[in-house]
């Protein structure tokens, strides 16, 4: 019972967080108003909601990012692959022995592997940190592809970081050969379920609908088990859980292209999961507000530990390891993008100089959240032999700081490091989306067409058919709506609705295997492809809803 009315409290403070943010009269961020009414709940109510990190990562990391896969772009992907690449796995290795250093270089009292472990589980950026922030501060959208990609890939690098950064805490050993076989197997074990997981879930579905029918709640249904088939096994064989989600996203990504579920069902499946990505990114962000006051308690052990007595101490040394964070990705940025560009040129053409404005953006929108909160939870709390583990509340307590700190600091310098930034520019998705609906059209004409020609001489309303299809055919070629002929014969009228509708679904069906076929070929993109087939989606449901 206490984990419903939990569960339910959680749910009204996300709504009540969306409520507030658009009554503000100031441009506040969702994700820091969340985090404040979390804490109130903890705190001036005293409901104290604990964040279990194994529990949390199962039932809200592992489907938001899933999620996150599944909608994420394939083009964005492949053509900046070897940037995010370097992002998501090099910047990790970087900041975990830049950052750890200096941490054990400004507070002594932590010791190096802890401060590594600390430095590791920051490195990661949070994939639904860089979605609230695109919401409320657009950018670029290859970069906002670039961090999306790396958001979705580096939580495995991390974390597996902050694992042996503990071990060699705990155990006083470490070697670089079983990490880098570890790492290996944590990667390509997830990766691998989390595709035969989809996989398997995926043609099991479209077998079943192609012989029995498709049912969209179990379509539905299937989707959202998925992401926990995927976590839990790859958890199961110690391989990485949060890999094996977005793994399985990614194919889920792949599959909707093939246009093999109902129209009906892609509209509520996308509802339901929209309602789920509001819900749970909203519940992440109150859950860490909820620790907060817990945390807050712990601030004068935490103090203690640094080697001062003033708690003001706490509040510099989150500020600049803040600072730090975004100077190392200012840095790897800089020599990243260079090189990438220098790749992408080296034929004869001039090198161009990366603007530090736009490695600025990038430094900035790498903010922390939900998984660096729940990754340094896990900190054991004794050593081997019984011992406290050395800096542990210190360690969270540094932990949330950034995490607020790195929310704050992206939304207040985004904007005016945006405003007036120049950027290569980008292929117009106005021209894009004029040639698919072109292309679309005319595949609708032909098909239509073809099923018209079909028609055998003498059939049975062949006149109704013809009469129609001509009529259908103007709506390809205008783009225009078109009314029903009722001429007060109910049988005629009937007859009229359902030749209609048989050769509407004809046309829809074509035009959205012609945007798959487009997308396939590399000539649109998957976010424009879906909001095409969406709306083709929206004009069908009139034609099949009961």
């Amino acid at each position: 019972m206490e984990a419903i009315t939990t569960s339910l409290v959680l749910l009204v403070a996300v709504v009540a967080s969306s409520m507030l943010q658009r009554i503000s009269l100031l441009p506040i961020p969702i994700a820091l108003i969340q985090i404040a009414i979390g804490a109130l709940i903890a705190w001036a109510f005293d409901f104290p909601i604990e964040l279990e990190p194994d529990i949390f990562f199962l039932l809200f990391i592992a489907p938001l990012l899933f999620y996150d896969g599944w909608r994420i772009s394939r083009q964005g992907l492949r053509q900046d692959k070897w940037t995010i690449l370097a992002l998501a796995f090099g910047l990790v290795i970087f900041t975990v022995l830049g950052a750890g250093y200096i941490i054990h270089w400004m507070i002594p009292a932590m010791p190096l592997p802890v401060a590594f472990a600390l430095a590791a589980i920051l490195s990661p950026t949070d994939a639904v940190s860089v979605s609230g922030i695109a919401e409320r501060t657009p950018l670029p959208k290859r970069l906002l592809h670039i961090l999306e990609g790396e958001s979705l890939l580096n939580d495995a690098s991390g974390l597996v970081c902050m694992r042996f950064a503990v071990a060699a805490m705990t155990t006083g050993m470490f070697s670089l050969s079983d990490a880098v076989r570890e790492f290996v197997w944590l990667a390509a074990g997830g990766f691998a379920v989390g595709v035969g997981v989809a996989v398997l879930a995926t043609r099991g579905k479209d077998w079943l609908s192609l012989r029995f029918g498709e049912v969209t709640g179990s379509q539905i249904l299937i989707s959202l088990l998925i992401p926990f088939g995927a976590y839990l096994l790859a958890n199961r064989i110690d391989a990485s859980g949060i890999l094996a989600a977005v793994a399985a996203g990614l194919v889920m990504n792949r599959e909707e292209q093939t246009g093999r579920v109902l129209a009906i069902t892609r509209i509520r499946r996308a509802a339901v999961w929209d309602a789920m990505q509001f819900a749970g990114s909203g519940m992440v962000f109150i859950l860490l507000g909820a620790q907060l006051p817990q945390i807050i308690d712990g601030a004068a052990r935490a103090v203690s530990e640094t080697g001062h007595r003033d708690e003001l101490w706490l509040i510099i040394y989150v500020l600049a390891i803040t600072f730090m964070l975004a100077a190392l990705r200012f840095l790897w940025g800089w020599a990243t993008f260079g090189v990438v560009l220098f790749r992408v040129l080296r034929s004869g053409a001039r090198r161009p100089r990366p603007s530090w404005r736009l490695i600025a953006v990038t430094s900035l929108a790498g903010v922390r959240g939900a998984i660096t909160l729940a990754g340094v939870l896990t900190l054991p709390l004794t050593l081997q032999d019984g011992s406290p583990f050395p800096a542990r509340d210190l360690a969270i307590f540094l932990a949330a700081g950034v995490i607020i700190a790195s929310l704050i600091a992206a939304h207040a310098g985004l904007p005016p490091l945006l405003k007036g930034l120049k950027l290569q520019p980008e292929p117009s998705h106005e021209t894009l989306e004029d040639m698919a609906r072109l292309a679309a059209a005319q595949a609708a004409e032909k098909a239509i067409e073809r099923t018209l020609r079909g028609l055998k001489d003498g059939q049975q309303d062949a006149h109704l058919h013809l009469e129609i299809g001509a009529r259908i055919l103007a709506f390809y070629q205008k783009r225009i709506d078109t009314h029903a002929i009722h001429n007060g014969d109910a049988e005629l009228a009937r007859k009229v609705g359902e030749i209609e509708r048989k050769l509407y679904l004809v046309g829809f069906d074509a035009e959205r295997d012609e945007f798959h076929r487009l997308v396939r070929a590399g000539k649109l993109t998957d976010d424009l492809a879906r909001k095409l087939v969406r709306e083709v989606d929206l004009q069908e449901s009139r034609f099949t809803s009961k």
